[in-house]
């Protein structure tokens, strides 16, 4: 297996850990099975709102993002220096609020199908409860060096572009590349 850059593979288990407290991660995470979630502003709005929260209250500093259908890309660090902890109170908080809103949501056509497959993941799970609505693999990746920066940067910010949604990355609304073309997006930012 090959790494293009600074990762800790633990055992066979392809878990991988930040080591590094005070690092800047370039982490990706998608929904079970890959589903797309985020066609409707409401599911988006959730990750736009605890993003900004992270950044208030919790001590994220983003770089970084760019929120697609099934998965989201975040470039940060943890001014609290526990930067494990926060991705998972993210995605702990994150879900929940998804799968109620999923639920509420009278204009959710595949409310049941959606909820089926979150219940179905969770019930796969040993570590899950009920209901699993992200992948529990983050596979962060420590960012040493401006040339790996400038890479993921431009990972993030293309994701779009290559999917086929935008032409130009800073079309897609639900990313950082507005911020770095000097205009303003919907979530808090440093820019590199």
């Amino acid at each position: 297996m090959e790494f293009d850059n600074k990762v800790t593979l633990i055992g066979m288990s392809r878990k991988y850990k930040m080591l590094d407290k005070d690092g800047l991660y370039f982490v990706s995470f998608a929904v079970v099975n890959w589903i797309d979630i985020f066609v409707r502003d409401i599911y988006f709005e959730v990750l736009v709102d605890s993003l900004n929260y992270c950044q208030r209250e919790k001590g994220m500093k983003l770089y970084c993002y760019c929120l697609m259908p099934s998965h989201v890309h975040l470039l940060f660090r943890d001014a609290n220096s526990n930067p494990s902890k926060l991705l998972k109170e993210f995605k702990t908080f994150t879900s929940k609020m998804i799968r109620k809103t999923i639920e509420s949501n009278p204009r959710e056509s595949r409310k049941e199908w959606l909820l089926r497959m979150m219940q179905d993941a969770g019930t796969k799970n040993s570590n899950v409860k009920h209901y699993q609505f992200w992948q529990q693999n983050n596979q962060p990746i420590e960012l040493w060096s401006a040339s790996v920066i400038d890479q993921k940067v431009n990972y993030i910010h293309k994701n779009p572009v290559k999917a086929g949604f935008v032409l130009e990355d800073y079309h897609w609304k639900y990313s950082s590349a507005i911020d770095y073309a000097g205009g303003k997006g919907l979530v808090e930012i440093s820019c590199i």
